[in-house]
């Protein structure tokens, strides 16, 4: 009997291992289309992490602002570099097998730096959006390109900048600097042979002049006028490039929308709902200009055929007065049908925006106890440093958590003094993925604490210019900041437990079955936490900001770890080129 159970025990364990052997990739930018980034690979956990290692590691030579999520698949990385250059390397060993290097358009504006958030993998092509607007499809085996479109048409892409204004643009010879131009951030994701893919850079804001060289942030600035566009998310074809559906973030009817003046809590949005209603009529092509750019990959429901994502604020950024009533679809979550690109549902988060609350953070699709049944919802981390959760199909608010970032002056209006806000424009989370365990039903946030300072100042008249009268928003550099790791627990929307950062956290969580979460920060240090107590378990010193989202995958029986090595410039974390790949030191 004892020989039998020995030989049982022994095919079992064979049977384990062989099931530990198989290959288990990363196949798109959220893991799966629930953008929930929780592996159930376990075999790096809380017992072995100080075993983990330094596997092999790529430098690409493009040290920039390094935020890519990379795909693996058929034991191939993909990768994309800043300035949208895409490299496929060996997933095991890190060599390279080949390398697309991309030609920007001549003198293209970049709204928003040269970073790209990853590429789409499926049916043999790669996928990218670029920074200067357009979408391309490579092949996966050689990187050639098969074909390369404009997501835009010409008058859309333009540029705006202090030059390019009429000259009778008070803004013209102005102490003001700064461009806005339509370019791509997101990772595009694939569905039933539809890539989908949005916009950024449609909100129109500028920088002042300053002394601030060197800084890692300047001032952000809003004029009232018709400055900006509108902004997209579309669906093209992956085998052709054409353009299936697009559904344009501002509403093309009622942009005015309900004049909303609290948050569900009844906290005030500090709005003069009389002037704007009496203000309508000055400016009535205010929608054509409406900002609300696309910022998230999004999640989608397979089985219903539904997509949600994220907006960004509206257009001209932080001045409400040329765009009355509450600026439809901007900072919301918005719901599509997947196959005609029609609205489902959507919810603002903060109608008539003035502060930068973008809602930019992925959504997450899990499964929830409501009313004694589980029901399908969607969840999202906001800038405004609370953790949404709404039904699926309706869009009803179901939850708000605690708040994870502490709140000041949230949403107060500019004086010439300057109100103190937090979270402010840079979050709450900003555009960071989280990790979702549906098994424990707890959210992991990386967030960040940085007061901002937010100004109502002018212009003098001068050389028969009329006074300029304009708001800033400054993050200030001389008060303590830090970043927060929140446990959310989903049913009671209470903090399980929140940890501090020495920096704030930009760049997002893998979260995995080993009991471990992994989360770079702009000094250079990897880290890995225990996900039920929040305790730091390893790390490891880069030569750069680790400011991206770490994935992982298993090849012959090996878990590896990998994450993009190259900082955040707007952060002022230092860039750098490197994919870093790890596994256990065997």
């Amino acid at each position: 009997m004892r020989v039998y159970l020995l030989l049982l025990i022994t095919l079992l364990i064979n049977a384990f291992n062989l099931v530990q052997a198989k290959d288990v990739e990363w196949p798109t930018y959220g893991l799966d289309y629930t953008n929930q980034r929780f592996s159930p690979i376990k075999q790096i956990n809380i017992r072995n992490i100080h075993e983990l290692k330094r596997a092999w590691s790529y430098e690409s030579g493009v040290k920039a602002t390094f935020q890519t999520s990379p795909i693996m698949v058929n034991r191939t990385l993909y990768i994309s570099l800043p300035f949208n250059h895409v490299v496929a390397l060996d997933a095991k060993s890190g060599k390279q097998l080949w390398r697309y290097n991309h030609q920007l358009k001549n003198d293209y504006p970049l709204c928003c730096g040269p970073a790209n958030r990853g590429v789409a993998v499926s049916d043999g092509k790669v996928f990218i959006g670029t920074v200067d607007a357009r979408l391309i499809a490579l092949d996966a085996k050689s990187g050639k390109v098969l074909w390369d479109i404009e997501v835009t048409d010409s008058n859309s892409t333009k540029s705006e900048s202090i030059t390019t204004l009429n000259d009778t643009d008070p803004l013209r010879n102005s102490k003001i600097a700064g461009q806005s131009g339509v370019g791509i951030a997101m990772a595009p994701v694939v569905y039933q042979g539809k890539v989908l893919i949005g916009v950024t850079g449609v909100g129109y804001g500028l920088h002042l002049d300053s002394d601030r060289d060197g800084a890692p942030l300047g001032a952000v600035v809003g004029f009232a006028g018709n400055y900006g566009r509108s902004g997209f998310l579309a669906a093209f074809d992956a085998n052709t490039g054409n353009k299936v559906w697009q559904f344009d973030t501002v509403a093309a009817n009622h942009w005015e929308g309900d004049f909303k003046v609290a948050a569900p809590d009844g906290t005030s949005f500090n709005r003069d709902i009389d002037v704007e209603k009496a203000d309508l009529h000055k400016y009535p092509e205010a929608s054509k200009f409406g900002g609300a750019s696309a910022w998230s990959t999004p999640a989608i429901d397979t089985s219903n055929g539904l997509l949600y994502f994220g907006t960004g604020n509206p257009s001209p950024q932080m001045d409400g007065t040329s765009r009355p009533g509450d600026n439809l679809y901007s900072v919301s979550l918005v719901c599509l049908d997947i196959n005609s690109g029609k609205i489902v549902w959507h919810y603002q988060q903060v109608p008539h925006d003035k502060w930068g609350y973008d809602v930019a953070s992925p959504a997450v699709l899990f499964d929830y106890p409501y009313n004694g049944r589980m029901i399908p919802v969607v969840g999202q981390a906001a800038k405004i440093g609370w953790y949404f959760i709404h039904d699926r199909f309706t869009g009803e608010l179901l939850l708000r958590s605690e708040e994870f970032v502490s709140h000041q002056n949230t949403f107060k209006n500019p004086t010439p003094e300057g109100q103190v806000i937090l979270p402010g424009v840079l979050g709450g989370i900003n555009w960071s993925p989280t990790s979702l365990d549906q098994k424990k039903l707890i959210a992991y946030v990386p967030a960040i604490h940085w007061p901002v300072k937010y100004t109502k100042e002018i212009i003098p008249p001068s050389n028969s210019k009329p006074a300029i009268e304009f708001t800033k928003l400054e993050p200030l550099m001389d008060v303590p900041r830090w970043g927060v790791l929140s446990a959310i627990d989903l049913v009671s929307g209470k903090i399980k437990w929140q940890i501090k950062t020495k920096q704030p956290l930009v760049g997002g969580l893998l979260a995995t079955q080993g009991n471990l979460i992994f989360m770079g920060e702009g000094n250079g240090m990897f880290n890995a936490y225990n996900s039920s107590t929040g305790k730091l378990l390893w790390q490891d010193l880069l030569s750069a900001g680790v400011n991206a989202p770490p994935i992982t995958y298993m090849l012959d029986g090996e878990q590896y770890i990998a994450v993009a090595v190259g900082g955040s410039q707007i952060f002022g974390y230092k860039t750098g080129d490197t994919i870093q790949v790890y596994k256990l030191n065997k």
